[in-house]
Formats: structure tokens, sequence, C-alpha cells
């Protein structure tokens, strides 16, 4: 249990349904606030998500193929 959870209201946790199925309260923060829901900004950043997601790809591909060969070429003593 989090500081912030131990801290709660009794009678507002009391008063609270057993289903637990309230709306969610307008003043909580949500990290979808922060993206801008202009088509610009959006192409934007699914740009730079695919380039970095090509640049992992590479990445993963590269140590895939070398990272064998770097072992068996220590255990030969190469």
């Amino acid at each position: 249990m989090t500081l912030i959870q131990s801290k709660q209201n009794v009678d507002a946790v009391a008063s609270r349904p057993a289903n637990d199925n309230q709306t969610p309260d307008p003043t909580e923060f949500s990290v979808v606030d922060l993206v801008s829901s202009s088509d610009d900004d959006v192409v934007a950043i699914v740009r730079r998500t695919e380039r970095l997601a090509l640049a992992v790809i590479i990445v993963m591909a590269i140590f895939l193929i070398f990272a064998p060969v770097f072992f068996i070429a220590l255990m030969y003593g190469i």
C-alpha cells in the first residue's frame, strides 16, 4: 500500500459502492492529455516511433548475429 492510498478518508471509502464502478474524477491526470490531437503532431510522433523501432530491430539483428560469433571466438581463444 502506498502512502497516498493509506491516507484516504475513511468515510469516503466506506461510502464507495462495492463494485467500484465509479466514473473517474475529472481532476485526475492522464498521460493521454499530454498528446496533442492535431494530425500533424500525431504523424510526427508515429514517424519518430517507426524510426526508433527500426533502429532497435537493426541493433537486435546485429547483436544476434555477432554475439554468438564473439562468444565462440572467446571460447576457442581466437
